[in-house]
């Protein structure tokens, strides 16, 4: 049997599948954080009329947040059938999902015109997306994980990381464009429908190149495995159940994680939209160019971040970011209370390279905590219930003390806190760097299946071939 590292992918063969997966991510957060942005200036105003802005605000984070609940299950879904049929199966649905469940956002009916059926309408397309973009993350990192080789793991899985800021910087965009040319009249009354309805252009792209992908030589390998399992007589535990059992350390892991992480990125893009807008009384164009400029950065900076920790290892990486978000908790909104568009540029900028560290190794650290039987549910199951601990709540919580203290002070200490949790956790988590993916860890199902079985179950040991 040939040995899945003996196959790795060729040197223009992962950068196709790196190009599939970052354009496919980027419509796919394209997506999710258009709705973020207009929950914070449309939605409040158009679904969720109230007489106080911030009340209105924190009922659209509400809707918001509502479509983080939905991600573990879309992870465990997508999890359980991405470790059975194949990841990109899931990646193409994952992807229809998402792109229809946002154009049809931009042609609902607004409150003024049905009542309360408009915002009903919404959540539920808003768990739509919750449940495409569970499914995802997972699916996205893990075919280039298992694509590429050893050694360069962390640079080429970092760029599916990277649709996060471009997703972002084409939602920001197209909204601060709009807001540009288009008087806050316009905008309420069709402007902000047109990048929803832009969606359904981006996902036939999408879909287009995403078709174009094979599926890992790692992945088939283990399917393999497992009909050599079947043939013996073997039962196979669901993977969700697998992985919790087996490994339920490393989904802690992956939790805490993501938790600052995912903390930080929506208080540094989300709620800036809120805090400049009704606490400073700036226009949105400034909060809205602000993250425009810093996204950009940001997209750059992730596979850096990533390249890096190929020769220093995720943890270190990874705890450069979230140290330097605890300290930057506080200076970040000193000087966005500056009230000047350049410094709260550099601020927002200097807080997304920080987050950048933490997300740019993130892919092939949690990749690399399981085995590939388990792998799309264990990676998933652990970074989408860090989105509801974390993401979700994140807006909701810094609206919510920004409306009771007027200050900034006690979201900082928040911002603190979360990076604080995700130091502490890597500082003791094992580091993964230069794990042989088709290898499973000591004490793994599939590794005594390798030690009755080597026949079936090919190579056990390390490799050297990295053609990646």
């Amino acid at each position: 049997m040939v040995s899945p590292a003996a196959s790795r992918t060729s040197p223009s063969g992962i950068r196709r599948i790196v190009a599939a997966s970052l354009i496919g991510t980027t419509v796919e957060w394209y997506d999710f954080f258009l709705y973020g942005s207009a929950a914070a200036l449309v939605f409040n105003k158009l679904f969720f009329p109230t007489s106080d802005p911030l009340t209105g605000t924190l009922i659209a984070f509400i809707t918001y947040a509502i479509g983080f609940l939905a991600r573990p299950l879309g992870g465990v879904v997508f999890g359980h059938f991405g470790d059975r049929v194949g990841r990109k199966k899931l990646l193409v649905l994952s992807l229809l999902l998402m792109g229809g469940a946002t154009f049809a956002m931009g042609l609902l009916p607004t409150y003024a015109s049905i009542g309360v059926g408009a915002p009903v309408l919404l959540t539920v397309l808003r768990l739509v997306q919750g449940f495409a973009l569970g499914g995802e993350w997972g699916g996205a990192v893990l075919i280039v994980s298992e694509h590429g080789g050893d050694r360069h793991r962390g640079f080429w899985a970092s760029w599916p990381q990277s649709g996060a800021p471009g997703g972002n910087l084409l939602a920001t965009g197209v909204l601060a464009l709009l807001a540009a040319v288009q008087a806050d009249a316009e905008f309420l009354a069709w402007g902000w429908r047109v990048p929803f309805l832009l969606s359904g252009v981006l996902v036939i792209v999408g879909l287009w190149i995403r078709l174009s992908v094979s599926e890992s030589p790692v992945f088939l390998a283990a399917q393999a495995r497992a009909e050599a399992d079947a043939a013996r007589g073997a039962g196979r535990r669901a993977p969700v159940v697998e992985v919790l059992r087996r490994s339920p350390r490393q989904v802690l892991t992956a939790i805490g994680t993501r938790f600052g992480e995912n903390i930080s990125y929506y208080v540094l893009t989300s709620f800036l939209l809120v805090y400049v807008t009704s606490h400073l009384g700036l226009p949105k164009s400034t909060a809205l160019n602000a993250v425009l400029i810093g996204s950009a950065v940001h997209f750059a900076a992730i596979p850096a971040w990533g390249a890096l920790s190929d020769r220093i290892g995720r943890r270190p990486v990874t705890l450069i970011g979230s140290a330097g978000m605890a300290v930057w908790a506080f200076a970040f909104f000193a000087l966005v209370d500056s009230g000047s568009f350049a410094v709260i540029t550099a601020a927002v900028t200097a807080g997304l390279l920080l987050h950048g560290a933490m997300y740019g190794p993130q892919a092939a650290f949690i990749s690399e905590m399981f085995d590939t039987e388990v792998r799309y549910s264990g990676a998933s199951l652990g970074s989408q219930l860090a989105s509801i601990a974390a993401g979700a709540l994140a807006p909701i919580i810094a609206v919510e003390l920004l409306k009771d203290y007027g200050s900034s002070v006690p979201v900082s200490l928040y911002l603190c806190a979360a990076a604080v949790v995700t130091t502490v956790t890597v500082a003791v988590a094992r580091e993964t760097r230069g794990r042989d993916l088709a290898v499973a860890q000591a004490g793994s199902r599939t590794a005594a299946g390798a030690a009755a079985d080597p026949a079936a179950y090919g190579r056990t040991g390390p490799t050297t071939a990295d053609p990646a």
